[in-house]
């Protein structure tokens, strides 16, 4: 099997697609939005993620204390889009991951024109942002981070 189907197939079943909010009173808009692309496995698996990370030649392998599992995570924008999201692009996702990276892309793609600089664009951001399945629990509901952009409107 190509690996490069095979890579997708995995993160078809491991991966996720996610764009997490932090407040940052300091920013014009209040909010600062940071997409990710992250795979975990246990330890007896971790060159699974060393493998993604020679593959894509980008991120970086973390050890998660909270789930005691290895982390392989791709934060940089740049990375996400020239490496990640066009191998997804090429390699296409089967399951329900799918809309989630769809998701992801329009959100990378507006961050790459700094629209999650402007009200509008973060609006449209965290909306994308809340119609991805999150498994995890969210830190700010969308009502939350869509008052505190309200609030810092001059």
């Amino acid at each position: 099997m190509e690996i490069a189907s095979y890579i997708t197939g995995f993160i078809d079943g491991e991966g996720s697609f996610l764009v997490s909010f932090s407040v940052r009173p300091k920013l014009k808009i209040g909010i600062e939005a940071r997409p990710s692309f992250t795979v975990s496995q246990h330890g007896r698996s971790k060159a699974i993620l060393e493998e993604l990370q020679r593959f894509f030649v980008c991120g970086s392998i973390r050890f998660d204390a909270h789930d005691q599992t290895y982390k392989y995570e791709v934060r940089s924008l740049t990375d996400l889009t020239s490496k990640i999201i066009p191998h997804f692009n090429q390699y296409i996702l089967q399951t329900s991951k799918r809309v989630d990276f769809e998701l992801f892309s329009k959100i990378c793609e507006l961050m790459t024109t700094n629209e999650h600089r402007t009200d509008q664009g973060i609006r449209k951001i965290i909306d994308l942002a809340y119609q991805m399945n999150n498994l995890g629990a969210r830190r700010y509901t969308k009502d939350d981070l869509l008052r505190i952009v309200s609030k810092m409107k001059v």
